[in-house]
């Protein structure tokens, strides 16, 4: 009874932190929100995107800031920034941020 308790009580503790991103709603099972960080009172024709993932919260991967998006975007004057967050919790996620701008 008491390894059943310590298993239970190890693996609640692994799977807390894991596959997490940004979401107004929280992160549920299955996960694709979007969302806005800021925006401003311009218009762009461009637009860049940059990602970051995690593998079970312990393999984590990527550069989600607004300056890899605006780079990747060739964006020098942001008018808004969004971020998507897709995952299936607690193995996987990503997410992304998006940049418009000129």
């Amino acid at each position: 009874m008491l390894k059943k308790i310590t298993f239970a009580v190890v693996v609640t503790g692994l799977l807390a932190g894991c596959a997490q991103g940004l979401s107004p709603v929280g992160v549920g099972l299955i996960t694709d929100v979007k969302g806005p960080i800021t925006a401003t009172g311009s218009t762009g024709s461009k637009t860049g995107t940059a990602c970051a993932n995690t593998i079970l919260g312990l393999i984590n991967d990527g550069d989600a800031s607004i300056e890899a998006a605006k780079a990747a975007g060739g964006i020098s004057v942001v008018a808004s920034a969004d971020y998507h967050t897709q995952g299936f919790y607690p193995f996987v996620g990503e997410t992304c941020v998006i940049v418009t701008g000129q």
